[in-house]
């Protein structure tokens, strides 16, 4: 029976004749008869959206919740009979025409609301929205995303989930069926694996050539990188191609003649160097070949001209040479010596880390000087009355000294050069000394001369040393930093016979702080340090009459293995020097009381503290070396000496005029404003 249908009560009855088939067809209304499908041809056009699903869900047992939201009207057309699963099918289909979905609730009941949320909600069974995760094996995830979304509905959902290469893939079930299948198609390991060994050329070098190739506009006609990966073993000289079948055929070729074309041009080869030093590197490939190497000379090393058999199997003869010029080595050998060696110049030849070594050096001394000494003199001018003098190497000023020039001052003329002499002793003595002085002098009887000098003195002196000396230099390679002064030494002297033609032989020494240092970067992020660290300084001549220099030095000479950035006490001195002297006269120092005119009492206490702070740190790169360079250039540029009052730095001056560069941690001036037109 076919039903025609143009309004909701017309479109019922259509329902209502169909269950009466059914009806009769179970024998309800008569008697049992064979079954028959429950069938219907529908025409509907232009029903009611609302009647349609309520006479649907009649007719199939089923029960539908309808959003407020769904509204309008449905037009279908079938040409043949339906059962009730191909009508719930295609009312399923009707409703997804029209901009809504059904979705399960129950068993038996659904949920129909518009469809631009189905995403967010649950499964709706076969032929409804599903959402369904695919585990790519093969394929990137993004990239198959980007594949499948102009597949989808447009309330389809497709997320990559690149961690796990996944993707979720939200749409109508039917749909989904089809991305699945097309994803089974192209989620497959085709791609070819291929071995090719060379025989003169080097597989790094192979492998770049290829690589350049592969990536330019255009290549192998698809425009770039992805056909095949070209992966080099410089253990093997081989170079592993992985990839299309196709494209691989296409690079053998390819491979073979740049391999044959190496078998012309293997006699030499230069090798430029980009980080290491030719000069450094030479005697070590001289010893791999078997060459011989002279002893250095001047600094540099000489090589012999002759070329011996090399070390290598299977090899002619080799030959190496460099060009300074260049920084370049030359290398005439067999080709598989010249593969051996360039892999080794290639693993060498690599840019090496640089250690800051910071130290902090703090010496702290205290010193404290007390002198108390009496001198006295007792003498005739014409030789009556015996001559007696005290006089100590712990005090000062010399009486002795004094008295000479008194007494010269009285007998001898005023152009004596004795005189002259004995006033430049009298003049030094009172010079050098220090305290207070006090001296009472006179003569008995016109022609007898009496004094006494008294000298007390209390010194207390404090020093510190702080200085932060830090150098820079490559891993494994020794580097020195000197901040103080070079003084002469006298190292011989000679007067010869009668004073005649005398002569001194001197050398400089450095004197200041010095810091020497080796550093060696370890696996683990450790550095070793050989390091020698000295603080030295003038302390001043041996005695007043012995005008040799007395040199003070803290010397510390170790290896040490540190934390990248941490900070180590490396050494550390506590000194404490104490030296009491009695000089006095005998038997007169020991009466009572008066004794104490006869004695010169000194005592002198000196304590020093030294402690020596140590701090590497391993700079890897350009980013590290401006992290370090820039806080201590703003410390120096902050200086009140550089900053002018108009707001300039003469430092920043200097680096921008003199270097022609951008000061650290300086931004760059604002370009100039356009005058208004």
């Amino acid at each position: 029976m076919t039903f025609h249908t143009k309004d909701t009560a017309r479109l019922r009855n259509s329902f209502q004749a169909l269950a009466l088939a059914a009806a009769l067809s179970t024998g309800v209304l008569g008697p049992a008869a064979p079954a028959v499908a429950q069938t219907q041809v529908l025409n509907v056009q232009d029903a009611d959206i609302r009647a349609f699903i309520q006479d649907v869900a009649r007719s199939t047992g089923r029960t539908f919740i309808i959003d407020p939201r769904v509204k309008g009207t449905v037009s279908v057309a079938s040409d043949g009979p339906l059962s009730k699963g191909e009508l719930f099918e295609v009312f399923l289909a009707t409703l997804r025409s029209n901009g809504y979905i059904a979705i399960p609730t129950g068993p038996t009941s659904y949920r129909i609301e518009p469809a631009e949320n189905a995403a967010r909600g649950p499964s709706a069974g076969r032929s409804g929205f599903v959402t369904e995760v695919f585990r790519l094996r093969t394929i990137d995830a993004a990239g198959a995303a980007e594949m499948i979304k102009p597949l989808v509905g447009p309330q389809g959902v497709v997320t990559a989930n690149p961690r796990g290469n996944t993707v979720v893939v939200a749409d109508y079930a039917d749909n989904v069926r089809r991305i699945r299948g097309l994803i089974g198609q192209i989620d497959q390991d085709r791609a070819q694996v291929q071995t090719v060994t060379l025989k003169y050329s080097s597989a790094g070098e192979i492998a770049r050539v290829l690589n350049d190739l592969t990536t330019a506009p255009g290549a192998d006609g698809k425009g770039g990188r992805g056909a095949v990966a070209i992966v080099p073993v410089e253990s093997s000289n081989s170079i592993v191609l992985r990839g299309d079948a196709d494209a691989i055929a296409r690079l053998i070729p390819i491979i073979t003649d740049l391999d044959r074309r190496a078998q012309s041009n293997a006699d030499i080869q230069v090798i430029f160097l980009k980080h290491a030093n030719a000069e450094e590197l030479l005697p070590v490939l001289q010893q791999l070949v078997g060459q011989q190497v002279a002893a250095p000379t001047g600094g540099k090393t000489t090589v012999e001209a002759a070329p011996v058999a090399a070390l290598t199997p299977g090899s002619q003869h080799a030959n190496l040479a460099r060009y300074p010029g260049a920084n370049a080595l030359i290398i005439s050998a067999d080709p598989e010596t010249q593969r051996m060696l360039a892999e080794v110049i290639r693993q060498l030849d690599v840019r090496r880390e640089q250690v800051l070594v910071e130290a902090i050096v703090v010496e702290v001394s205290d010193g404290t000087a007390q002198r108390l000494g009496v001198q006295t003199i007792l003498g005739g001018g014409n030789g009556n009355v015996p001559f007696a003098a005290t006089n100590y190497s712990n005090t000062g000023p010399n009486i002795l000294a004094l008295t000479g020039a008194i007494v010269g001052e009285n007998n001898l003329p005023a152009d004596s050069p004795l005189l002259a002499q004995l006033r430049d002793a009298a003049v030094s003595s009172l010079l050098n000394s220090n305290g207070a002085l006090g001296a009472i002098t006179g003569t008995l009887n016109g022609d007898t001369l009496f004094g006494f000098i008294i000298n007390a003195v209390r010194e207390d002196n404090s020093s510190k040393l702080l200085s932060t000396p830090h150098v820079l230099t490559l891993d494994n390679r020794e580097a020195s930093i000197l901040v103080g002064q070079e003084i002469p030494i006298t190292t011989g002297e000679v007067l010869g016979d009668g004073n005649a033609n005398p002569f001194r032989t001197v050398q400089r020494q450095d004197i200041g702080i010095k810091l020497t240092v080796t550093p060696q970067i370890n696996a683990g992020g450790g550095i070793t340090l050989h390091l020698r660290q000295e603080v030295s300084a003038i302390a001043g001549t041996v005695t007043t009459n012995n005008p040799e220099l007395i040199l003070n030095k803290r010397v510390v000479e170790t290896t040490a293995v540190i934390g990248d950035g941490e900070i180590v006490v490396l050494a550390g001195l506590l000194q404490q020097d104490e030296s009491i002297s009695l000089e006095r006269t005998p038997l007169l120092s020991d009466v009572p009381l008066l004794g104490e005119l006869f004695k010169s009492r000194a005592r002198e206490g000196k304590r020093t503290n030294l402690m020596i702070f140590l701090r590497p740190r391993i700079i890897r790169n350009d980013e590290d070396a401006r992290a370090v360079t820039g806080p201590r250039y703003e410390l120096l540029r902050q200086q009140p000496a550089f900053s002018n009052k108009d707001g300039s730095n003469d430092l920043d001056t200097v680096v921008i005029d003199q270097l022609g560069a951008q000061p650290p941690n300086v931004p760059p001036p604002p370009p100039p404003v356009a005058p208004p037109k």
